[in-house]
C-alpha cells in the first residue's frame, strides 16, 4: 500500500536559525537607533543582553558589516557604521535610478493582477504609517516596492536594492521621525501606485522621483544638524 500525498505535512518555511534571529534583533536596533552610529559593539556584553554564545554573536556582526551596518576599526572593534549626508545622498541617487525606471517599466507592463497587489501593499503600507512604527512600516515599504520591480521584471536591479536595504531603512527610520514634511510618506505612495494603475509612465517616475526628493531633503537636513 503507497503512502497518499498529504500536503498538510509541508514544511512552507524553514525556521529562522539563532544566527538569524540576532541578525534580525540587532539590525533592528540599529535602524530604530538603540545603537547609534560610532557605538562599540562589545562582544561579550550583546551575549548577555541577547542570551547567546560569543560565537553567535560574532557570526551576526560579521553578516551586519556585510550589510553595511557595522564597521570594524583596526583597534577599535566593531563599531556601528556611521551614516552621513554624502553616503546618504549616493544611496538616494541609486535609489532615484533604479525605482524610477522600475515605476515607469511597472506602469507600461501592469495588469489587473498587478493593480490588485499594488494596492493590496498599498493599504497594508497605509495601515503601518497609521500606527508610526518603524517595525511594521519598513517591511511594508519593501512590499510595495518588491510588487512595483517584480512586475516590471527588474529583477536584477532589484537585488540592488536588496542589498542596499539596511542602510536604506536607517534612512527611512530617521525621515519618519521628522514632522515637517511638504507631502506626507503616505501621500507620495498613492500617487505612485495611482500612476502605475493608470499605465502612465513617466507620472510613475515623476511619482517617485518625488518622493525620494522629498525624503533626501529631511535626511540631509537631519544628518547635517546631527549633534
Amino acid at each position: 500500500m503507497t503512502q497518499a500525498a498529504d500536503t498538510t505535512l509541508r514544511i512552507d518555511h524553514a525556521p529562522m536559525t539563532l544566527r538569524e534571529l540576532v541578525v534580525g534583533r540587532l539590525r533592528d536596533a540599529i535602524i530604530a537607533g538603540r545603537f547609534p552610529g560610532g557605538a562599540r559593539l562589545v562582544e561579550r556584553t550583546l551575549c548577555d543582553q541577547l542570551g547567546v554564545s560569543r560565537s553567535v554573536v560574532r557570526e551576526a556582526i560579521r553578516y551586519l558589516e556585510a550589510e553595511g551596518l557595522v564597521e570594524t576599526l583596526p583597534r577599535g572593534g566593531p563599531v556601528v557604521a556611521r551614516l552621513d549626508w554624502p553616503q546618504a545622498r549616493q544611496i538616494y541617487d541609486i535609489r532615484r535610478l533604479l525605482e524610477a525606471d522600475a515605476a515607469a517599466a511597472c506602469a507600461a507592463r501592469a495588469d489587473a493582477t498587478v493593480d490588485r497587489q499594488l494596492r493590496a501593499a498599498l493599504a497594508d503600507l497605509k495601515k503601518a504609517f497609521a500606527s508610526a512604527k518603524p517595525e511594521a512600516l519598513l517591511p511594508a515599504t519593501t512590499r510595495f516596492y518588491e510588487v512595483i520591480f517584480t512586475a516590471a521584471g527588474h529583477e536584477i536591479a532589484w537585488e540592488i536594492v536588496c542589498r542596499l536595504n539596511s542602510r536604506i531603512s536607517r534612512l527611512r527610520a530617521m525621515t519618519l521621525a521628522t514632522t515637517n514634511r511638504s507631502t506626507s510618506g503616505s501621500a507620495h505612495m498613492q500617487r505612485i501606485c495611482e500612476a502605475i494603475c493608470a499605465r502612465d509612465p513617466a507620472a510613475a517616475a515623476a511619482a517617485v522621483n518625488a518622493h525620494l526628493s522629498d525624503a533626501a531633503e529631511l535626511a540631509r537636513i537631519s544628518l547635517e544638524t546631527r549633534p
